[in-house]
């Protein structure tokens, strides 16, 4: 995995690398130089290799890549999104993509089966013409959220607290979470990320006069403890494969208000386990905060709702049992002596 240094698909690879060692798995992580990731990987039972994984001119990558898989010898080679698609070569191990978005599938061509987290993302690799045999749906799970003591937010006394999680890109669409916060004069937004975008976003609430009310939190991994603190989380995407917040927000059995982008679309069923507004509708979302923020009772069946969706599907005992079904199946297969 050659991922950024913070995400949600990157966070996902920790903890799946992590569990399916748990579980009795042999894994052998591999992965852009990073010494926080690695240390967490470490504390979790699995010792990660570091390489480079580069650009265009990285001609070291590769045949080291080539060499640390040849001496651990896998079943199975996951490949987590393009780069490390690029980079891993074929060998007598079935290898596998993991596609957490619409990528180029330029960078797979070499794999044998390529998983997508979504529904759609498979739906959409067929539409591509890959096989529908070798295309599989295998979702993220989040940990268990719920009880976490409540994080110390930084909204003022009296104020209602919102929550939004993410990299401050536009993608993610922070900037209509503020345009809908300047229509609830009585909210505060805490949003937990950091990105290219906090200028920009930083400049947009001292125009919209919100600036007082909305706190910039940079990237935090006490999750359940904000989520806890807050009374209504919002998922202001315009882009949004998943949605690992969805998840993390229905784990700790808080209400959510998303805007209807791919993901959340597939997970949030409207009016049972969240409330879904149309995209690009700042007015929309404010009014549906709003709603919950004034019937708290229907906030928490919500959140219980949510609650109630992610122990059907979305915890970590169901997605790593259908993740070690999906490696068996596709693991070559042993001749008999």
């Amino acid at each position: 995995m050659a991922g950024a240094h913070h995400g949600g698909a990157e966070g996902f690879y920790e903890r799946l690398s992590i569990a399916l060692h748990a579980a009795g798995e042999d894994v052998l992580p591999v992965i852009r130089r990073d010494a926080e990731r690695a240390a967490r990987l470490r504390a979790g039972g699995v010792d990660p290799v570091e390489l480079g994984f580069g650009g265009a001119l990285d001609l070291l990558t590769g045949p080291r890549l080539r060499r640390v898989l040849g001496g651990f010898a896998p079943a199975v080679t996951v490949a987590w999104m393009n780069r490390a698609a690029r980079f891993t070569p074929k060998g007598p191990w079935t290898l596998v993509g993991r596609m957490g978005g619409f990528y180029d599938l330029k960078y797979y061509r070499r794999c044998d089966h390529i998983v997508g987290n979504t529904r759609g993302i498979v739906r959409w690799l067929t539409e591509q013409g890959w096989p529908a045999a070798r295309a599989h749906y295998l979702p993220n799970f989040v940990d268990d959220l719920a009880g976490a003591a409540p994080a110390d937010l930084p909204a003022p006394p009296g104020a209602r607290r919102l929550l939004a999680m993410g990299r401050l890109h536009r993608n993610k669409g922070f900037d209509i979470a503020l345009r809908a916060l300047a229509q609830l004069p009585s909210a505060h937004l805490s949003i937990a990320g950091e990105g290219p975008e906090r200028p920009a976003l930083q400049t947009l609430a001292r125009e919209l006069g919100v600036a007082d009310r909305v706190a910039f939190l940079g990237w935090r991994r006490d999750t359940g403890a904000l989520l806890a603190a807050a009374e209504v989380f919002v998922c202001s995407s315009r882009h949004e494969p998943l949605g690992n917040i969805v998840l993390e927000a229905w784990s700790a059995g808080r209400a959510v208000v998303s805007v209807a982008s791919q993901g959340p679309l597939e997970l949030v069923t409207d009016g049972i386990d969240g409330v879904m507004v149309p995209p690009e509708d700042p007015g929309a979302l404010a009014v549906a905060v709003a709603r919950l923020l004034d019937d708290p009772a229907r906030a928490a069946a919500l959140g219980a709702a949510g609650r109630a969706a992610w122990l059907r599907g979305f915890t970590q005992a169901a997605v790593v049992a259908r993740w070690r079904d999906f490696l068996a199946a596709v693991a070559p297969k042993r001749q008999a002596a």
